[in-house]
């Protein structure tokens, strides 16, 4: 017999299940602390470390056998303290206002048919897709990855992005004033698409300026990127980018494959991500991400729209001497320890109402208890790429 309080168990638990679609989780792999017994309005503390920095030389470190070694001045760990504030978010938003809650409604009948026979058989996929619960599960899923992208986001407010600072990036390196200037030229030998994100140029300086100013790699030893479907094309037109793409490696398979050949699986038909089969354990597998000039790219199709005035030679849209509004491609490049969260209480869930009209529907929700933050500004640089019409 069906048990109506088995269907937010069954649902809540795919909440976890990570998804290939929406990757910013996975690329940004954020610091999170859970404390179970924090409500909406209480604080979670996250830390932010700060490495010492000024290692010194052999010769400072070396010591003599009269030598004390033991001081009163000696070091702790150096770490800022980030607190951040739970609230409660839920889902699905309603369809004509988003910024007002709403419900998900599934037809107890429908779950009490051929449905149950699909989850008896194990196929959970079929399950949710054949009574629509799949739709709850996609809207917590895409509503987190994008929480995540506009976190990152905010680093823009930094100002220009240099070796000292994380912030904007703008094709040539322009600052935000240095776009609105009617008739600025930053074509290049006869080049008409020069607003467009430069590997030579531009990832090159981005990638430099992210060194310079000690942002910490991942494990892999490559900074991280995520990107827009047209900043994503702006790269791949890149000869350098496609010289890659063509000799990324040689269908060997072996252990070492994914360090000799990391961007093999992407176009040798290896699967999804190399080494691992199209599903794990019926899970998809997540994609490992293209690796170019010392970043890792992940490509999303979840970021909101974004625009910029200008008035420089290549943008599309521009006539005269009067800015116009032009579509931005955004690239987000960062590092480690950049994004924070804390969670509190039983961490995402799905909730049922018992207003059911008389036991004809379950009406469900989705909850959590959270907070995201910003840990450090500078460990991010936004980059944009204008779209352009060539001349």
């Amino acid at each position: 017999m069906w048990l109506e309080t088995d269907f937010p168990l069954i649902m809540g638990a795919e909440l976890y299940r990570p998804s290939p679609t929406y990757v910013a989780e996975l690329a940004i792999e954020p610091s999170i602390v859970h404390d179970f017994g924090k409500q909406p309005g209480q604080t979670v503390q996250l830390d932010r470390y700060n490495f010492w920095g000024n290692p010194g030389s052999k010769e400072s470190r070396r010591r003599t056998a009269d030598q004390t070694i033991g001081t009163a001045s000696s070091r702790s760990v150096t770490k800022q303290k980030v607190l951040v504030t739970l609230d409660e978010f839920t889902g699905p938003a309603d369809s004509s206002d988003p910024d007002q809650p709403s419900t998900f409604k599934v037809s107890r009948q429908n779950l009490m048919t051929a449905q149950r026979m699909l989850f008896d058989t194990g196929n959970i996929g079929l399950f949710h897709n054949s009574i629509g619960s799949m739709t709850l599960l996609n809207d917590y899923r895409q509503w987190r990855d994008r929480v995540f992208l506009l976190e990152l986001y905010k680093s823009y407010s930094r100002g220009k992005a240099d070796s000292t600072q994380g912030g904007y990036y703008f094709p040539g390196h322009l600052s935000e004033s240095e776009l609105t200037v009617p008739g600025y030229d930053i074509t290049t030998a006869g080049a008409t698409d020069r607003a467009k994100f430069s590997v030579k140029e531009d990832l090159l300086q981005v990638v430099k300026d992210l060194g310079e100013r000690h942002v910490p790699r991942y494990m892999d030893g490559y900074y991280r990127c995520l990107c827009d479907p047209t900043f994503m094309m702006h790269m791949r037109q890149d000869s350098d980018f496609r010289e890659i793409a063509r000799y990324s490696g040689n269908g060997i398979i072996n252990p070492m494959a994914p360090y000799t050949q990391p961007n093999a699986s992407n176009y040798l038909g290896m699967g999804p991500a190399y080494g691992q089969a199209g599903s794990v354990g019926g899970s998809p597998a997540m994609p490992t991400g293209f690796l170019f000039e010392g970043v890792r790219f992940f490509e999303s199709t979840n970021f909101p729209n974004y625009s910029h005035e200008v008035a420089i030679n290549g943008a599309r849209g521009f006539t005269g001497n009067t800015p116009k509004e032009c579509p931005t491609a955004v690239g987000m490049f960062f590092g480690m320890q950049g994004i924070g969260v804390g969670i509190g209480g039983q961490n995402a869930q799905v909730l049922i109402n018992n207003n059911d009209d008389f036991s004809r529907y379950i009406i469900l929700i989705w909850a959590l208890y959270a907070g995201f933050e910003v840990l450090n500004y500078d460990f991010t640089t936004v980059a944009h790429s204008f779209q352009y019409s060539p001349a």
